[in-house]
């Protein structure tokens, strides 16, 4: 067995229409078709036509943080817009820079605490 690329990040949220809008607002995926008998209210999030984000609403969160997974990563693209983004919407982040691979990085949390760690490469 090889495995080939991450498949999808599974969130549970008191809060649907918060996490949608941070997603598709501030990191920029796209609200899509989700199958009909899952049976519980939530969203698919869209990378280049793949649900990369599968949302699930709850009556209240879990727990603060993302558990025992530290963080989820991604690769992409438009560090100033990102950053602009986040900045205009008030919520904090932390910026890094590798400079001996050429990424830059940005740390955040969505509004269930997940943090996420963006990566733009090229740098």
């Amino acid at each position: 067995m090889t495995i080939k690329q991450l498949d999808h990040v599974n969130i549970h949220t008191a809060d649907l229409a918060g996490t949608v809008d941070f997603y598709v607002g501030v990191i920029g995926l796209e609200q899509g078709e989700r199958p009909t008998t899952i049976g519980r209210p939530g969203a698919w999030l869209y990378c280049d036509g793949r649900p990369l984000i599968h949302l699930i609403e709850i009556d209240q969160a879990k727990g603060a943080g993302t558990g025992v997974i530290d963080h989820v990563a991604f690769d992409t693209e438009g560090y100033d817009a990102v950053t602009s983004r986040l900045t205009e919407r008030g919520l904090s982040f932390e910026a890094k820079e590798l400079s001996d691979f050429r990424i830059r990085q940005v740390f955040v949390h969505d509004p269930n605490g997940v943090k996420l760690e963006l990566n733009f490469r090229g740098a």
